[in-house]
């Protein structure tokens, strides 16, 4: 039976997918004591990365929001596998997003707002979190976006 925050994905419309393999030498998630650390997650769907390349360049904010979301539903799915059951989640703690950008591109904020509203979508209040945000020159794949994040987790 689902609990509240994937019902809550169901609302959405959001089926979370299976969790992408570790791409070099690490796993896709830690738990130490109360606290889960997962992995960086591309901004992939079905695969494929919902935006590729550089924010202020050929990638717009919007798709960039887009990316973001994606990631912060494949760090659901890394959680899904780490926990069996998302209302494990006591809190969402951190969100660290990297923006794929040129070195004039200050609006990365807005881009990770796309991780950033939907976490607080799907878990309320315990899903407001503190957060990182940083422009780098790359990211793997020349993906747009990159979002790893820290939860408490029961």
């Amino acid at each position: 039976m689902a609990g509240m925050v994937e019902k809550r994905l169901e609302e959405l419309g959001i089926t979370l997918p299976t969790p992408a393999a570790p791409i070099a030498t690490y796993v896709g998630f830690v738990q130490t004591g109360s606290l889960l650390f997962v992995s960086g997650q591309l901004c992939l769907a079905d695969g494929r990365l919902v935006a590729k390349g550089q924010l202020g360049a050929a990638v717009s904010i919007e798709d960039g929001q887009a990316a973001a979301r994606a990631c912060a539903i494949n760090l659901f799915a890394q959680v899904k596998a780490a926990l069996g059951d998302l209302d494990r989640v006591v809190r969402v703690v951190r969100l660290n997003g990297f923006i794929n950008s040129t070195s004039s591109f200050v609006d990365g904020p807005k881009v990770m707002n796309g991780a950033s509203d939907l976490v607080v979508d799907v878990f309320g209040e315990k899903g407001r979190h503190t957060r990182t945000t940083v422009g780098v020159a790359v990211l793997p794949n020349d993906a747009a976006v990159e979002v790893d994040g820290i939860f408490e987790v029961a």
